[in-house]
């Protein structure tokens, strides 16, 4: 199937020389001169690099023929392990595949992987997900008033920044597009 430029969206996944992407950005512009053209920024869907591409006005593309199935991780050895939650069938993807996922995948956590051609191509969290602070500095009694941030590690190792009335053990609700902490769920007892 193909769409015009005029009907892009953010996530549309696309055919463009001959390889799978998702439309990160996108922009229409109309200069004063000349033809209507749309700027796009392209990440491909196996390799993850991003690129900038500029569409004709009204150009037709073809859409990626790609089909999501519902899945739970299960577990991580050399590879990391996931089951259909239909077929209880069992997949295993390298870390590669996996990709920016695995920062914050833990056990049981339930993911959408994407195939494209019959083959899991990428794993697609939850937008949000809550983890446990595994490790981070004590905030500073005082340190609250002045809305600072520090580092935590989460229970899956991922990196981030929290406000500093945040502890380890904490349970914090994380943005996994941007990597961002949104907030506290639950405060260790």
């Amino acid at each position: 199937m193909q769409v015009s430029t005029a009907e892009f969206k953010k996530g549309l996944k696309i055919v463009f020389d001959g390889q799978p992407y998702t439309i990160v950005d996108f922009q229409h512009v109309k200069p004063g001169k000349g033809g209507a053209f749309v700027r796009t920024k392209l990440r491909h869907m196996k390799l993850g690099k991003v690129i900038d591409n500029t569409f004709r006005s009204g150009e037709k593309v073809e859409l990626v023929d790609f089909e999501d199935k519902h899945m739970q991780y299960l577990y991580r050895d050399d590879r990391y392990h996931f089951m259909d939650m239909e077929t209880y069938d069992q997949v295993s993807l390298s870390e590669d595949e996996v990709g920016d996922a695995r920062e914050f995948l833990r056990e049981n956590t339930e993911v959408e992987v994407l195939y494209i051609d019959g083959s899991p191509v990428t794993v697609e969290l939850p937008n949000f997900v809550e983890l446990a602070i595994a490790k981070t500095d004590p905030g500073v009694r005082g340190d609250t008033a002045q809305g600072g941030n520090k580092s935590a590690t989460l229970e899956t190792g991922a990196v981030i920044q929290v406000p500093l009335f945040v502890n380890e053990g904490d349970i914090v609700k994380v943005d996994t597009r941007t990597g961002e902490y949104l907030s506290r769920v639950t405060a260790a007892s």
